[in-house]
C-alpha cells in the first residue's frame, strides 16, 4: 500500500554542505527503500513530501524525527494514495531563494516558506505547484 507523508522541520545547521549532505543521503537511501519525494528548503526550514510503502515511509519519518540535523519536526499530512505524485524523483529539490515570491504568496500570508503557519493541504499544493512549474533543482 502506498502512502504520502508531508512534514516540516528546522535545520540545525543551515550551511550549504549540511543541506547537501541530507540530500545526498536521501538520494542514496530512498531508491533502495522505494521512497520518492520532493524537498523544499529555505530560510532554515525543510518542507518535505515522501511517498512509498507504508512501513518504509513510517520508518523514514521515525528516523527523521530522531535525526540531530532536524529540530521542530512536525507532521503536516499523511494519507493513503493510489499513485505517486513525485514518482520521478528519488528526492527532488526546490531552492526557495531562487523562486519568485508570488509563488509563495499564493499559498501563505507572507512571501516566505513557513509551513508551520499554513495547513498541510496548502503546503502540499505549494509543492505540487513547484513541481508543475519545473522549479525543481535536481531530480536525484
Amino acid at each position: 500500500m502506498l502512502v504520502r507523508l508531508l512534514y516540516c522541520s528546522r535545520a540545525v545547521d543551515t550551511g550549504a554542505q549540511a543541506i547537501e549532505a541530507i540530500l545526498a543521503q536521501a538520494r542514496q537511501h530512498n531508491p533502495v527503500s522505494g521512497i520518492t519525494g520532493i524537498l523544499c528548503y529555505g530560510d532554515g526550514i525543510f518542507l518535505q513530501c515522501i511517498e512509498g510503502g507504508r512501513m518504509q515511509v513510517s520508518e523514514l519519518f521515525g528516523t527523521i524525527q530522531k535525526d540531530e540535523r532536524h529540530k521542530d519536526v512536525a507532521l503536516l499530512h499523511f494519507e493513503e494514495i493510489a499513485e505517486r505524485r513525485f514518482g520521478g524523483w528519488s528526492m527532488g529539490q526546490v531552492n526557495i531563494s531562487k523562486l519568485n515570491h508570488a509563488a509563495l504568496l499564493k499559498y501563505s500570508e507572507k512571501p516566505e516558506l513557513d509551513p508551520y503557519s499554513v495547513s498541510g493541504r496548502m503546503s502540499f499544493a505549494l509543492l505540487e505547484d513547484l513541481a508543475a512549474t519545473a522549479a525543481i533543482c535536481g531530480r536525484g
